[in-house]
């Protein structure tokens, strides 16, 4: 199995999941050479391509689009051409920011995209570049991301309340906090089961329940760290951002537990496990 990722939170968990994986950092494919990437599947001809990189800085992008296009957008399309060429199932990560993120309703997989900023436009030119290459891929639309690896809200948490025991969170975003060993294991998964029968392929999503708001996943995290801090529910509007943040980011994944058998991820438990790899 051949990973384009190596530092990333998923690729972190698949390398402990998957240790014999061949996994392909920056230096060795870099994604703002989609050739490059094209090149290094053609070289490894592995069994199945999983990509688990990407250009995540969200608002950093509104002022390099063009550098996340390519990087969301054309290499993981030139990663589909080949593999769709030598029929190698391909799984490929994406995102809630593809859609405007309003209403109350968990998004299904066809629903209609509306991005509202730059890095759901070019994580949005992936999923197309990837869905018109065809062949046997699976792209994974997920939120919230969370681990004991890398940067994420729950580390960030944890940090602050090193020196603070009063923080205004967001409570008018509502998501699915989803663990990175999770969305690992539904990679590895739709992998399988692509390789055994080709005709599931599709864009499937994948997130944790039940689904918060980030004020209130901050109040699981202090709870279950034992740490003091009380949490002051803000809107958006108090916390601008260079990018827009979707409102609704409840993903519906039916879908993927009936074509795969996976339900949806439960953030609870897995928080445990997170604050457990993270105690001193």
């Amino acid at each position: 199995m051949l990973v384009f990722g190596k530092t990333g939170q998923v690729a972190q968990e698949l390398a402990i999941a998957r240790p014999d994986a061949v996994f392909l950092g920056r230096d060795a494919a870099d994604l703002s050479d989609p050739a490059a990437c094209a090149a290094a599947i053609e070289t490894h001809q592995p069994s199945a391509v999983i990509n688990a990189a990407a250009y995540t800085a969200v608002d950093k992008a509104e002022e390099e689009e063009p550098l996340a296009t390519i990087i969301n957008g054309a290499a993981p399309g030139a990663m589909a051409k080949v593999c769709a060429a030598h029929g190698i199932p391909f799984v490929h990560i994406s995102t809630d920011y593809v859609f405007d993120g309003s209403g109350e309703v968990p998004w299904k997989p066809y629903d209609a995209t509306a991005p509202l900023g730059a890095y759901g436009r070019s994580k949005r030119a992936g999923e197309a570049a990837v869905m018109a290459a065809g062949g046997a891929y699976g792209i994974l639309r997920t939120s919230w991301v969370f681990s004991a690896h890398g940067g994420n809200f729950v580390k960030t948490m944890l940090r602050l309340s090193e020196t603070r025991d009063r923080l205004t969170i967001v409570a008018d975003q509502v998501g699915g906090p989803t663990p990175a060993a999770g969305i690992a294991a539904a990679c590895l998964r739709m992998a399988e089961g692509l390789t055994l029968d080709a005709s599931k392929a599709g864009v499937y999503h994948y997130a944790g329940a039940p689904a918060v708001s980030w004020a209130a996943f901050a109040r699981a995290i202090f709870a279950k760290a034992g740490r003091a801090v009380e949490v002051v529910d803000i809107p958006s509007s108090d916390f601008p951002t260079p990018a827009k943040r979707p409102g609704n980011s409840r993903m519906d994944g039916a879908s993927l537990a009936a074509a795969f058998g996976l339900p949806q991820a439960d953030w609870d438990a897995a928080l445990d496990d997170v604050l457990n790899a993270l105690a001193p």
